[in-house]
């Protein structure tokens, strides 16, 4: 076989290249596989421009060897023996991986004393902690650990401080542990108690009060299970009872006007666009009656709950219901706030019955005052709410008046929605247990206990922070403490209950009316 040449080139310039000849052939490789290192060829003449070597290549030799070997090597060193592992990859074939072997524990702690001159030293089995029946935190007991060593070491004041420092972190958590949990476990009495309570009243609601409605409403024994909130099971019904039908109603009827309302719908998807140019003279009744408007509170409408936005169960049903009383409805229309109402309603009756129920509730005196946005009305309402606050809570009423904080600015928001925006979803239910009962007196005395619950911090309050957190109540607030509040409520004025003091109110309109009217003309 032809032997194949090698060229060796020492260019004569700032980088030199220096090869030695050697053998490619396998044989003349050691066992190890790879070639040992060739002696440094004599120092170059500056004036020889090229010297030529040849190698001699093997007839077992491989293009892989011939890439792997070392050509240009600036100083010769010695080649470890390859590690026999699994073939590592590079860009150009295989290649036996980089070697990193694990160093034991023993030669890094080795390594390290020759580096440092300092001898490791354990700390002792007892000075570890063992058994801790507390702990706190992750991190809180770091501070009882020794230092690395190349650290300084700490003293022994420094080790007792932190030791008394760690046992007043645990003692702390210990309480706030122990607090939480006798907490947990009043709680679960309370929520125990009141299912025993629920479960013992709702056998008296379905057999003896519900049959007997007519004759067993007024009793004071009913009043009283009707104060400490209705079941559940029966809460619908009675509410249904409690605000009654005076409209007359059916669900035939109200199938009717739910298909009025889904060809209006169908009618306004297809011609969205002219309606959009003869909306721009329309009355806010009738853009607030809008598809879109609709929608748009639908989604707002108890977020949390996750069950009246688009795909929730309840969202189609809470969308007919609001539908259909437009349409029943037209010089009301749909105000924002109504889907609150429908939705409580919703969740305690079925879709006909939550309609009528809905209806006939819009159409007391105090709610078609607020949704027909009746001015006067309202102002009536406002005026017989702050002589029950003046009387009940003097102090809160006249740092308000210094502010010129008027009820309109948080009292809006609390009777469109009956509170069910305001407060949670279970405490509202039960401010309407005793709504229907009382009527429209016990917005107003749930709104001067909410005051009252809470007058400590509004006195500390300014009017933007008033506003601002009479606009969203806290999240906290339990039953018990609201209605422990609007029980020391006393909705009486110099012997005028809230019926006869608004009935004053309205008589002194009328009659500065007729004062103020224009004389007849001749």
């Amino acid at each position: 076989a032809l032997p194949l040449g090698f060229t060796d080139v020492n260019l004569n310039s700032r980088n030199t290249y220096e090869v030695s000849r050697r053998r490619s052939a396998p044989e003349h490789l050691p066992h190890g596989g790879t070639a040992p290192a060739a002696p440094a060829p004599p120092p170059q003449e500056p004036a020889e421009r090229a010297r030529h070597w040849v190698g001699i290549a093997g007839a077992g030799s491989s293009f892989a060897e011939f890439f792997t070997r070392n050509f240009f090597t600036k100083k010769a060193k010695e080649l470890k023996p390859a590690v026999q592992s699994a073939p590592g990859w590079k860009l150009f074939g295989k290649v036996p991986p980089r070697e990193n072997l694990p160093k034991d524990s023993k030669i890094i702690q080795q390594e390290y004393e020759a580096r440092t001159g300092r001898m490791y030293k354990p700390p002792p089995p007892s000075a570890r902690r063992k058994n801790i029946e507390f702990e706190p935190l992750s991190t809180t007991a770091l501070i009882l650990e020794d230092r690395p060593a190349n650290l300084p070491a700490k003293s022994v004041e420094e080790a007792l401080r932190h030791r008394q420092e760690y046992d007043e972190m645990v003692a702390e958590a210990k309480k706030r542990e122990i607090k939480e949990a006798h907490k947990r476990k009043k709680i679960m009495r309370e929520r125990f108690k009141q299912e025993e309570n629920i479960a013992s009243a709702m056998v008296i609601w379905v057999n003896e009060i519900l049959p007997n409605w007519e004759g067993m409403r007024a009793t004071r024994r009913v009043r009283e299970l009707w104060w400490q909130g209705l079941p559940p099971s029966v809460r619908g019904k009675v509410w249904s009872l409690a605000v009654g039908n005076e409209l007359n109603i059916t669900p035939e009827l109200y199938e009717i006007f739910l298909s009025r309302a889904k060809e209006r719908w169908k009618s306004f998807s297809e011609t969205s666009s002219e309606n959009d140019t003869e909306d721009a003279g329309a009355s806010v009744a009738d853009r607030e009656a809008s598809l879109e408007l609709i929608k748009l509170d639908i989604s707002r409408t108890f977020p949390s709950l996750y069950i009246f936005q688009k795909g929730g169960p309840y969202h189609d049903l809470l969308h007919s219901v609001l539908g259909a009383y437009t349409c029943y409805r037209p010089d009301v229309g749909y105000v924002q706030g109504m889907s609150f109402i429908a939705a409580v309603l919703i969740l305690n009756l079925e879709e006909a019955d939550a309609f009528i129920a809905f209806a006939n509730l819009l159409n007391k005196p105090c709610q078609l005052a607020f949704f027909r946005v009746d001015h006067s009305m309202m102002l009536k309402y406002f005026a017989a709410f702050e002589v029950f606050f003046e009387e009940n809570l003097p102090k809160l009423f006249l740092h308000f008046k210094s502010y010129s904080l008027t009820p309109d600015i948080y009292l809006i928001d609390w009777i469109f929605t009956l509170y069910s925006k305001s407060l949670p979803l279970d405490l509202a239910c039960r401010v309407w247990d005793v709504f229907c009962r009382d009527g429209e007196e016990f917005l107003f005395r749930t709104g001067l206990g909410i005051l009252r619950l809470y007058e400590d911090i509004l006195l500390q309050m300014d009017f933007i922070h008033i506003a601002q957190f009479l606009t969203k109540l806290p999240e906290d607030i339990t039953s018990e403490k609201l209605f422990s509040c609007i029980a020391a409520i006393q909705m009486q004025n110099s012997n005028k209950k809230w019926a006869q003091v608004f009935a004053s109110l309205m008589k002194d309109n009328k009659e500065g009316d007729k004062n103020h009217s224009p004389a007849p003309k001749n």
